[in-house]
């Protein structure tokens, strides 16, 4: 069973910096075989995909609302997702979800989020 752990998250003015982290365990395989990603919930909204990153880590993937200040990249020694949040606007203000998704066995699996709030 794979978990996600998520860590990083806060409280920052806009224009702010954040870098969130998602730590993956619990699984037999490489960790390069899932594909990551990280998606966002903001109060009374819909969960949305943020940011995605193959499982190698060749190709990446934003939401155009962030495009150009956030960067998603992946350590697959240490199995490790980061989320890079640069020029932060209080609309970004969500809890972050870290999700892993295996194409071999067709299961995706979900941490528990991390709050980020940037005050208006």
């Amino acid at each position: 069973q794979v978990q996600l752990v998520e860590s990083g998250g806060g409280l920052v003015q806009p224009g702010g910096s954040l870098r969130l982290s998602c730590s993956a365990s619990g699984f037999t395989f490489t960790f390069s075989r899932l594909a990551m990603n990280w998606y966002r919930q903001a109060p009374g909204k819909e969960r949305s995909l943020v940011a995605a990153i193959t499982s190698a880590g060749g190709g990446t993937n934003y939401a155009d609302s962030v495009k150009g200040r956030f960067t998603i990249s992946r350590d697959n020694v240490q199995n490790m997702v980061y989320l890079q949040m640069n020029s932060l606007k209080p609309e970004d203000t969500a809890v972050y979800y870290c999700n892993a998704w295996d194409s071999y066995a067709y299961k995706d699996y979900w941490g528990q989020g991390t709050q980020v709030t940037v005050p208006s």
